[in-house]
């Protein structure tokens, strides 16, 4: 027995229950994998080019940057030209997922590695997999290519995401995570972030602080 069943099987009994049958397993398997939607709020119902202008101003209205550029060799400079506009180190840590997808060739001056973030990164960079109209959320999964240190232990976190991954509410996003993020096992991403902004907390005399839990600038590189 694997500890996963151990636990679930002490939940039933503390509940007074014992296995599903066949039929109740199998429609309980149904509504996973073909979950319905609840009410979408009408601003997480828009597509395209109107989704896009909404996650850009539900964006800049939580407080972070956002810069577009029309490919991914443009990025590079686009991080180049961010970084000496805040007056940041021209060294960053990026996950492995957008690593692959960049050439540093063009800005030379600009020091990367890939891997986990420590404490000694101040930026780090990453990929997003869905950005959410509704309210300017980034999506961000974890994985070997993309450990979350990265999305949370620098001060400044830089986000890529493209035009085409801008989806109107969360239950795309969850549906996109489904169709695309699934391990060999039919398992979904251990960690998914949802990131709005840069963090931030009220909780001290009631005065807003930046960076309270983690990054305290977002920037996000819109590509497409």
């Amino acid at each position: 027995m694997s500890a996963r069943e151990a636990i679930l099987g002490r939940v039933r009994a503390s509940l007074g229950r014992g296995r599903l049958d066949v039929d109740k397993s199998a429609e309980l398997d149904a509504r996973l994998n073909a979950p319905i939607a609840n009410l979408v709020p009408a601003r997480g119902q828009v597509s395209g080019a109107a989704a896009v202008e909404d996650f850009i101003q539900m964006t800049l209205g939580a407080a972070a940057t956002l810069e577009e550029v029309a490919t991914d060799l443009e990025i590079p400079a686009a991080i180049a030209r961010y970084l000496a506009s805040e007056n940041l180190p021209a060294r960053l840590v990026q996950t492995q997922e957008i690593a692959d997808r960049l050439d540093w060739d063009a800005v030379p001056q600009v020091e990367t590695r890939s891997g986990p973030a420590v404490s000694e990164d101040e930026v780090g960079l990453a990929m997003a997999l869905a950005g959410v109209a509704e309210t300017g959320t980034l999506i961000l999964r974890s994985g070997v290519q993309a450990p979350t240190t990265v999305n949370f232990l620098p001060d400044t976190h830089i986000v890529v995401l493209r035009r085409d991954d801008v989806v109107g509410g969360y239950e795309e996003a969850w549906a996109r995570l489904r169709e695309t993020c699934l391990d060999a096992d039919g398992r979904l991403p251990r960690t998914v972030n949802m990131i709005t902004g840069p963090s931030r907390t009220g909780d001290i005399e009631q005065t807003l602080q930046l960076g309270a839990h983690g990054p305290r600038r977002l920037h996000v590189v819109l590509v497409g």
